[in-house]
């Protein structure tokens, strides 16, 4: 049986309420089973393919690393993995285990054939990090008991388990760690048509009456994003539940998406201030990212996790050595006329 709660994580790093709120509405909607996951079929067929041997041989499966941008899946994976196996899914993150301890009392009580989720597990402790390289290959954590001179190591045996670790930056683990996983899936950006599939499934779910035109027009706005395409669709419906509409229409779509300011290529307020802050204050000039983030009032790490990754990956920005530049393509999008003149000294930032 498939237990698992976000609620139970060693630590909340959330507020419980939003939290509470968003887990409720997202889990409501994710497939469970890998016959009804839309999207990444080479990952699937592969993961399909390591648990199916496990269970031929009567064993825990190889861990699985899962390697991707937010809200592709990787969590939902998780959890089919845990159903298929028949067995139960213990959650937790990265920044939650800080510590060797941390990580000792999660492994030392897992039962045998349990699933271990570790979300962002490039951002645990070294220490614990350490800890899990012998536990993944001997079902065995070295404990310390004692301070100083008297200390001593203690080795336990835990129960044989199954890792599955998520990451968005893959780069940033450790190669040790890396090379302990018996499988690395990458996922990939979803395409619009896999994208309106997974709308049309939350629809059916929710039951929700949209259209085709509405569908697609939901899914172009979606950045690729089985999470982002949930979320929007949650908007329109309601906007369609306050203006009593019977179904969702494309205009109904269109008229709750500029609401929310969210535009045909599916650029919030914050990435168009950012394309329109390189096109117009900087006229096309290579800009520094921590100029651009104090430009629009927001942080850096927002700037460069959140808002660039995508507008590089549809050619709206550039990132050259001298910095951040806008292309041709935002300038169209943004209907500003593109300067003529080339980068100026005064800007090499």
């Amino acid at each position: 049986m498939l237990g698992y709660s976000r609620r139970q994580e060693v630590s909340d790093i959330t507020d419980p309420i939003i939290e509470s709120s968003e887990i409720a509405f997202e889990a409501s909607l994710r497939p469970t089973s890998l016959n009804e996951f839309v999207g990444q079929e080479n990952v699937r067929k592969q993961i399909s393919l390591i648990l199916e041997a496990a269970a031929i041989q009567s064993r825990v499966a190889d861990h699985i690393l899962l390697a991707g941008p937010p809200g592709l899946g990787k969590t939902t994976l998780a959890m089919i993995i845990a159903k298929e196996t028949n067995s139960n899914l213990r959650l937790t993150s990265g920044p939650a285990i800080q510590h060797a301890g941390d990580l000792a009392a999660v492994l030392s009580s897992l039962v045998a054939g349990e699933v271990l989720f570790i979300d962002e597990i490039h951002r645990m402790a070294r220490s614990a990090e350490e800890m899990l390289y012998l536990a993944m290959e001997d079902f065995r954590i070295d404990v310390m008991v004692g301070k100083g001179a008297g200390a001593t190591s203690v080795s336990l045996e835990i129960a044989p388990f199954t890792l599955v670790g998520a990451t968005t930056r893959s780069g940033m683990l450790a190669n040790p760690l890396r090379d302990r996983f018996g499988f690395t899936a990458n996922l990939e950006f979803y395409s619009e048509q896999e994208l309106a599939s997974v709308i049309l499934r939350a629809a059916k779910q929710l039951s929700i009456e949209i259209d085709s035109e509405a569908v697609a027009a939901i899914a172009a706005r979606s950045r690729g994003t089985p999470r982002i395409a949930n979320r929007l669709l949650r908007r329109v419906r309601d906007f369609s539940l306050v203006q009593r509409h019977t179904a969702i229409s494309l205009a109904v779509a269109d008229e709750a998406m500029t609401i929310y300011e969210v535009d045909a290529l599916g650029l919030d307020r914050l990435d168009r201030e950012v394309l329109r802050v390189l096109c117009t204050t900087y006229a096309g000039r290579a800009v520094g990212l921590s100029t651009i983030a104090v430009s629009v009032g927001e942080e850096q790490d927002t700037i460069d996790g959140v808002v660039e990754p995508y507008l590089v990956r549809i050619g709206l920005l550039a990132r050259t050595p001298k910095g951040r530049q806008a292309t041709s393509t935002a300038y169209a999008h943004l209907g500003i006329d593109q300067p003529m003149s080339g980068q100026s000294s005064l800007f090499d930032l």
